[in-house]
């Protein structure tokens, strides 16, 4: 009916407009005060190393994208919460329920904002919070005299599923150069095929070129060994000499999934790697998880309906976040499956959330 239609619209309207300052203020008071628990751990350091303050407020600067990242899902539970036990307590909604409209449809517009913002946080994180962490956590090493060098000597990297080794003495990140390789063939049953040796190899586009490179070889028993030939056929990207350097929160999706790729082509254990790169997916369904519990346990109570319904939300996000962390727990360290270990809370929590929502008050 059209006039039903514009009485559930003013009805969406009114909730939005009680929402969005609660939630304004929330973000903004949770993200200056994740912004000082960050300044106030290095403090003390920035002092000891006589850090410019404008370089403090620069580092602080870079952190507020994360700060904005961590305060966007506990805004939602406080706004969500807060408004809908404002709208209880002064017994606006006796109002709602008697005109026939049910509770998940009146919740409704702010189900849609949590389901958008866990979208939005996922973009957000990958595109802005990913580099400015990045830029964030190498001023603060080189603030704190703490640099950590992109060049890297004495790695050693498996590739191809374990069928080859590298050994390098020294890699040059900003010249994209290999200094005393060695590289070690091996066949499906382990047996060591051939051995380069270079003194040196140059990323050529998409593949590695050699500087007088020495190849040993076993034939009939012996070793024999002559100068090989020009070849392109070692194209493990430079990325791979230089990804394991940094932390996964300095990774984008695409990195972390590089990283997991190379590990499960070298043979190496990549269960950790690859449960966090599923982690990057289920966390940013938290601001939709948390909007749902928020909801779902307001109306609940009948004395101190405010303060009942804050606390009771919070309590229900700090469980959600406990059991995330233990599955997460089991799936680095291989009890579980990764995806499981990633999304099982968010799924879990999602169906606790509808099922309490369609047995709340109405």
């Amino acid at each position: 009916m059209p006039g039903e239609d514009t009485k559930v619209r003013a009805l969406d309207r009114y909730l939005l407009k009680q929402f969005f300052p609660v939630f304004f203020v929330a973000i903004a008071m949770f993200m200056l005060l994740l912004t000082l628990i960050d300044l106030f751990a290095h403090l003390v350091r920035y002092l000891n190393n006589e850090v410019p303050a404008r370089d403090i407020l620069r580092a602080s600067f870079y952190y507020l994208p994360q700060s904005f990242s961590y305060a966007l899902p506990i805004s939602l539970l406080f706004a969500a919460a807060y408004t809908l036990g404002d709208l209880y307590s002064r017994n606006e909604l006796t109002s709602v329920f008697a005109s026939g409209i049910p509770f998940w449809r009146f919740s409704m517009p702010l189900l849609t904002i949590g389901f958008l913002a866990s979208i939005f946080s996922f973009f957000f994180d990958d595109i802005v919070v990913v580099p400015t962490m990045r830029m964030k956590n190498e001023l603060t090493r080189t603030l704190l005299n703490q640099q950590r060098p992109e060049n890297r000597s004495d790695i050693v990297i498996r590739a191809r599923y374990g069928r080859l080794t590298y050994a390098v003495d020294f890699f040059d990140n900003h010249s994209q150069i290999l200094n005393g390789v060695q590289i070690i063939e091996q066949d499906a049953q382990g047996r060591i095929v051939s051995v380069i040796r270079a003194p040196q190899a140059v990323w050529n586009t998409d593949h590695w070129a050699f500087v007088h490179p020495v190849i040993y070889e076993w034939t009939d028993g012996i070793l024999l060994f002559r100068n090989m030939e020009s070849t392109d056929q070692f194209r493990e990207e430079p990325d791979i000499f230089r990804r394991n350097m940094v932390n996964v929160e300095e990774l984008s999706v695409r990195e972390a999934r590089l990283l997991v790729q190379d590990l499960q082509s070298a043979g190496l254990p990549f269960t950790s790697a690859l449960a966090n790169f599923h982690h990057r997916f289920s966390f940013a369904t938290v601001s939709f998880v948390v909007i749902i519990l928020s909801i779902s346990m307001g109306g609940r109570f009948r004395k101190n309906i405010l303060l009942m319904s804050l606390l009771s939300s919070l309590v229900a996000a700090v469980v959600f976040y406990v059991a995330e962390m233990i599955s997460m727990m089991l799936a680095q360290s291989g009890y579980i499956h990764p995806m499981t270990g990633a999304w099982f809370p968010v799924g879990l929590f999602v169906v606790i959330g509808l099922m309490l929502l369609r047995t709340a008050k109405t």
